[in-house]
């Protein structure tokens, strides 16, 4: 539970908060309209982040999410993006993480996959 608490999900528009810990922006492409300096970003994880193929076939379409689900965890065992996941996992175990996205709905997005592998909840 502890850990769960330790990894958080926000849109990268929101006002950071000082809860926010390290903040990581996990998607491949930047997000519109936001300067670096208003993203307030500690770094950006750009190899974490699904593939193109994968992103495109999901389309943010909540009745796929399970699917997607399944094939990006697949994808999270390619070298880089597991590299990339063990670099957030290390980050996570040195204090609270925050997983930053551009998604509407941050319930159905990659960076809930992400941290679900993080914390060990499925």
């Amino acid at each position: 539970m502890e850990r769960s608490r330790r990894v958080r999900i926000r849109r990268v528009y929101d006002e950071p908060e000082e809860a926010d810990g390290s903040r990581v922006l996990v998607d491949r492409i930047w997000p519109r309209g936001l300067s670096k300096d208003a993203a307030a970003l500690d770094e950006w994880c750009k190899d974490v982040a699904p593939s193109t193929e994968l992103r495109t076939w999901y389309g943010h379409d909540p009745a796929r999410f399970e699917e997607f689900g399944r094939r990006y965890r697949a994808e999270l065992r390619e070298p880089d993006r597991a590299a990339a996941l063990k670099h957030l996992k290390d980050l996570a175990r040195g204090g609270h993480l925050t997983l930053l996205t551009a998604t509407k709905d941050t319930a159905v997005s990659a960076a809930v996959v992400i941290q679900s592998e993080l914390t060990g909840s499925q």
